[in-house]
């Protein structure tokens, strides 16, 4: 699985013109499942994704984790993550898992995070949708979990 995970003190989603999840501080997690990719994935990275301590302490160090701080997730899919263009300058998407098990990973992933943590917003899987975001520092970490 790939992931784009973004610290925001704010951020939205709105597909049709309304807003379909938002959170105030916290992370924004852009998603995609790749070809091979299993529940494991999943579990895998969202474990390092609560972990990851990318907010500041009292001293202004980067120690304190999104749990920690209390702070939402907005879970965005986002196929493009998977795109190829080494062969040229369209891009690729034949590394992305098929759209029904990305749907379903994209579900587990969410479904995992709202176990795990009180505060998980989502955008809504294959819609067209603008991610609207303030970025906080800016920080922003790629995350990858190789398929097994």
């Amino acid at each position: 699985m790939i992931s784009v995970i973004q610290r925001v003190s704010q951020a939205r989603v709105v597909v049709g013109g309304e807003v379909v999840g938002q959170i105030s501080a916290g992370l924004l997690v852009l998603l995609c499942a790749e070809r091979g990719d299993a529940d494991a994935q999943a579990d895998k990275l969202l474990a390092k994704i609560l972990k990851l301590r990318i907010f500041s302490d009292e001293a202004g160090k980067m120690n304190r984790s999104v749990q920690d701080v209390a702070g939402g997730l907005l879970v965005v899919s986002q196929f493009t993550l998977a795109a190829d263009v080494s062969g040229g300058n369209r891009p690729s998407f034949t590394g992305a898992t098929a759209p029904d098990e990305g749907r379903r990973l994209y579900d587990y992933f969410v479904a995992q995070a709202r176990l795990a943590h009180p505060l998980v917003q989502t955008g809504q899987f294959a819609a067209d949708m603008q991610v609207h975001l303030v970025n906080d520092g800016p920080v922003t970490i790629p995350l990858r979990i190789e398929p097994l």
